[in-house]
């Protein structure tokens, strides 16, 4: 089978949510698995509480906005949507779910206080970016021709 077609194969198949559980519990692995890279971060409680409270409100409040507009959250089915939502938080991201996934990833690292966690934020930037936000915004251009040009011209995709 071509990579291409199996990279294909991958899209839009593993929850978001699942890959940040997933990625979450390598982190803790890590963290226990290689105590040599810990670390002392003040007020760590408090800075990984502020983050992940930060992410967990950038996964709620743009549920909000997509039932207001009568349009689907299921990001197994991005053709699915009915209408393309620009206002609120999608004024200033594209992806402010997938920003709120970092943001919680980010938190658990601080809370962990461990180096090797860190790098489960980059693993997610550029697995997210190519398996759910690249085939989302094909199924939005191919379903918003003209609106999500206009859109992705003034929007960034994270911030």
């Amino acid at each position: 089978m071509p990579q291409a077609l199996c990279l294909m194969i991958l899209e839009t198949k593993i929850p978001p949510p699942l890959v940040v559980l997933i990625l979450a519990a390598a982190m803790w692995l890590a963290a226990l698995g290689a105590p040599a890279f810990a670390f002392r971060l003040p007020l760590n409680e408090f800075v990984a509480g502020s983050i992940a409270l930060v992410g967990l409100v950038l996964n709620i409040y743009p549920k909000f906005l997509f039932n207001r507009a009568g349009t689907s959250i299921n990001p197994m089915r991005p053709d699915a949507a009915a209408s393309l939502v620009t206002s609120g938080i999608y004024r200033y991201t594209r992806n402010p779910m997938y920003l709120g996934h970092a943001l919680l990833l980010l938190g658990m690292a601080a809370h962990l206080c461990n180096g090797l966690s860190f790098l489960a934020l980059p693993l997610h930037l550029l697995y997210i970016t190519r398996f759910q936000i690249r085939p989302e915004e094909r199924a939005l251009s191919m379903r918003f021709p003209h609106e999500y040009a206009a859109y992705v011209k003034a929007v960034p995709r994270w911030v």
